[in-house]
């Protein structure tokens, strides 16, 4: 398969899959909100972490304001990404109030505050949470096309060995067309 037949094959998929997320009833999207919230707070590397690298959902994406909100009373230090041009950079944030609608209409910082600083020996004490289209059993992960977080964790191998990709059960399908530049998460949660 070469490069425009995978992109292909991925556009198809990502569409079908995100088609399935979008038609989740509210108690099964309330319910799975429920869920990662619990799993996440309850996790050792969220105990671990002084550093929460977040990401806001938007759409029909699992809902991350619960884990965000507990992160900033928790007393963490909580990034969530802007985009900027190619590329994302992650700004501190102390309240969810401080967004404004970004990048097609998500909710960013406005990139006016300290940004996170990578150094492979801190992120230890990270933990990144990446959202994403369609997940297969084997861990790897399509994001939306972007490439934003397959370039940000490209050079920072310390940080993804702290990601986890969440989602609901019903983004998971048999295989997930994998590409070399894809950067897998390290662990991948879904419910």
């Amino acid at each position: 398969m070469n490069t425009e037949e995978r992109r292909e094959v991925k556009k198809k998929l990502r569409r079908e899959v995100l088609a399935r997320r979008a038609a989740l009833t509210e108690p099964e999207r309330e319910r799975g909100n429920l869920l990662i919230t619990e799993r996440i707070l309850g996790h050792q590397w969220y105990y671990l972490s002084d550093t929460i690298l977040g990401f806001v959902s938007y759409g029909s994406e699992i809902c991350t304001t619960e884990i965000l909100e507990n992160a900033l009373q928790d007393g963490k230090r909580v990034y969530v990404p802007k985009v900027e041009g190619q590329e994302m950079r992650f700004y501190r944030i102390q309240s969810l109030a401080e967004l404004k609608e970004g990048y097609k209409g998500i909710q960013e910082p406005e990139g006016n505050t300290e940004s996170y600083e990578y150094a492979p020996e801190e992120a230890a004490n990270c933990l990144l949470l990446m959202p994403g289209s369609v997940f297969d059993p084997l861990g790897n992960r399509m994001g939306y096309g972007g490439g934003f977080y397959d370039r940000y964790l490209a050079d920072r191998e310390a940080l993804r060995l702290r990601s986890i990709a969440v989602g609901f059960r019903c983004q998971q399908v048999e295989s997930v067309p994998v590409e070399e530049t894809d950067v897998k998460p390290y662990q991948v949660i879904l419910v």
